[in-house]
């Protein structure tokens, strides 16, 4: 067990974390030769067109140090702030970590959120400066940031490149030297923390789990505490590029589990694996439950798929333990599923997902938050959408969900940022600089109000050099409306949104204009209005699609025209009467889209 390091890597996005790992796996030789490829752990498609990492990825290497072999456990995490989650369960199976800091870039907000969760856990820390082939790098002012961050020696800094593998021998040193050894008790009973888990069509569920205390054989009976479930460990053993069966995993190491489990209610993330027969009594703390932070409904544009789009979402869920659902209907969709996410990121990736891996075609509404709504009485009910709002007579006043907000940028940028801030209706609470021209301004601001574009907007206006990184801080009162959206008089459910009753007006009409130009001509007039309530706000009008029956009419008297007019109008009214608007699926997007 002494010769075992269990490590993560952990950084802002694009600071190389993927290419390091690369190195890392080419010089220990784990891979070689044909396999080694641009960012090997990830496996996705979706991650390697998009350059990013979506999934956390474990692999072992083995690399020799003064004749003696140790084992090395490497999980590369994501780096973007809706994969947090991922982050957090990385962190959880591990007991150090690489820092990595690009030196072109400085520390990110990221960085920061990272760093501090993995000081709450206690790793060892490992910091370096990666990209150091760049010419813009600037590996002395990073150096000061970080030793500023993290109050270290500069003598532990380690400089690297994941492109020239400048450093890699370096850092393979310091893991072995700086990582502790798990601790464990390998006679205690078994306890395995399981810290991910894929669906297979073949085999089933595969559950990946680190063994903190005992040992784990092939053929042994276990059961998984929370669900209380069990099973024959048909096979066991540790994660190479593939997977490599061995006859038994111990204390300190990471390996994954495989017995024939079907259902994906069966697994649960940060569940403990243990023996039937003298086994743990109590599962290991130190997981929470990730709470959804942006909510929109699923439907499938077919509604015969309903059934397809739940086992679809279920054995999305085993690779995303973040993602949460449960069914609900609308007038205008029919049946579907009221889906959490952690962010907007993570909603585009789940419906790249579903169509890629699933093949499912589904519409997604607008995105909303959770609000606390208090009636006259003093009751309070969650609301995640807003067609579950009750009467607005028996509302007393609705809660709404603010963050803590922390960006970190260039002090040109500034006079933008807390402009785009402000028209969020953000609180600026301080701001400090970091170090010569980057400054760390905190906002408290509305999640709704960052839900749709807000992070769009700040890449843009600060030309990419703005990070930035929230949680939820609390609830506070707020004046909301609810507005629809009608078309020829009925409401469509799932084009309403909770805005706040400031922005409300300018909202209606430039909805109402976005849907004029998206819904194609009917036979008859369609009117789309903005309501407040009873109360219409902006209305706007598509008009048919006419023929022209005057057309076979020369000369003659007024009268004979007048007739055919009337006949035509007479005929748009029927048919107004029967006919339904069929909305397009770009304009239930509209809305994210509307500046």
């Amino acid at each position: 067990m002494k010769n075992i390091r269990n490590f993560c890597i952990i950084a802002h996005i694009d600071h190389g974390k993927s290419t390091l790992a690369d190195r890392l796996l080419e010089y220990t030789k784990t891979v070689e030769g044909k396999d080694l490829q641009a960012q090997v752990l990830d496996s996705m498609d979706l991650e390697r067109e998009r350059g990013i990492t979506i999934k956390s990825h474990a692999i072992q290497m083995k690399y020799s140090i003064e004749g003696e072999e140790y084992i090395l456990n490497l999980i590369d995490t994501p780096g973007h702030v809706d994969f947090s989650y991922e982050v957090s369960r990385s962190i959880a199976a591990c007991e150090g970590a690489l820092l990595i800091v690009d030196a072109a870039q400085g520390i990110q907000a990221q960085t920061i959120s990272n760093l501090y969760m993995a000081i709450e856990h206690d790793l060892e820390i490992i910091p370096v400066i990666n990209k150091i082939d760049l010419p813009s790098a600037m590996p002395e002012e990073v150096e000061d940031q970080i030793v500023e961050l993290l109050g270290c020696p500069r003598t532990d800094i380690i400089r690297a490149s994941g492109k020239t593998g400048e450093g890699v021998y370096a850092i393979l040193d310091a893991i072995i030297n700086r990582v502790p050894a798990p601790k464990g008790d390998p006679d205690a009973p078994l306890q395995c923390l399981i810290f991910d888990s894929v669906f297979n069509s073949f085999r089933g569920i595969i559950a990946y789990f680190k063994v903190v205390n005992g040992v784990i054989r092939k053929g042994d009976v276990v059961k998984f505490i929370a669900t209380e479930k069990e099973y024959e460990a048909d096979e066991v053993g540790v994660l190479k590029l593939g997977m490599s069966p061995r006859s038994e995993i111990r204390t300190g190491d990471v390996g994954y589990i495989i017995s024939g489990i079907k259902t994906s209610k069966e697994v649960r993330v940060g569940d403990t694996i243990t023996h039937v027969k003298n086994g743990a009594k109590e599962a290991i703390s130190g997981f929470e439950e990730v709470k959804p932070m942006v909510f929109a409904g699923v439907y499938p544009i077919d509604s015969e798929d309903f059934e397809n789009l739940r086992s679809s979402l279920e054995k999305l869920q085993l690779n995303d333990a973040s993602l949460t659902f449960q069914p609900e209907s609308s007038a205008a969709l029919g049946f579907g599923f009221r889906c959490g996410f952690l962010g907007l990121l993570h909603m585009e990736i789940i419906q790249e997902r579903l169509d890629r891996e699933f093949n499912m075609d589904v519409i997604t509404t607008v995105p909303n938050v959770s609000y606390q709504v208090y009636d006259k009485k003093g009751n309070c009910m969650e609301v995640h959408n807003p067609s579950g709002l009750p009467d607005i007579t028996l509302i007393d006043h609705i809660d709404e969900p603010y963050i803590r907000a922390s960006v970190i940028t260039n002090t040109a940028y500034i006079g933008a940022i807390m402009t785009l801030c402000l028209g969020k209706r953000g609180i600026l609470l301080k701001q400090e600089y970091i170090s010569g021209d980057r400054i760390e301004i905190h906002y408290d601001m509305p999640l709704g109000e960052i839900v749709i574009d807000f992070y769009d907007k700040l890449k843009s206006i600060s030309k990419g050099y703005a990070s930035f990184d929230y949680h939820i801080h609390d609830y506070r009162p707020s004046k909301l409306v609810k507005l629809d959206i009608l078309l020829n008089g009925e409401s469509v459910d799932a084009l309403s949104t909770l805005t706040h009753f400031d922005n409300s007006v300018n909202f209606g009409r430039r909805m109402c204009e976005k849907l004029k130009e998206l819904i194609p001509r009917q036979q008859f007039d369609i009117a789309i209005q903005a309501a407040i309530g009873a109360k219409i706000i902006a209305r706007e009008t598509i008009k048919a699609v006419r023929k022209d029956v005057t057309a076979k009419c020369y000369g003659g008297d007024i009268s004979r025209k007048r007739k055919l007019l009337e006949k035509q109008k007479e005929g748009k009214k029927k048919m107004k009467q029967i006919g339904t608007v069929e909305v397009p699926q770009k304009a239930f997007l509209a809305v994210l889209k509307l500046d």
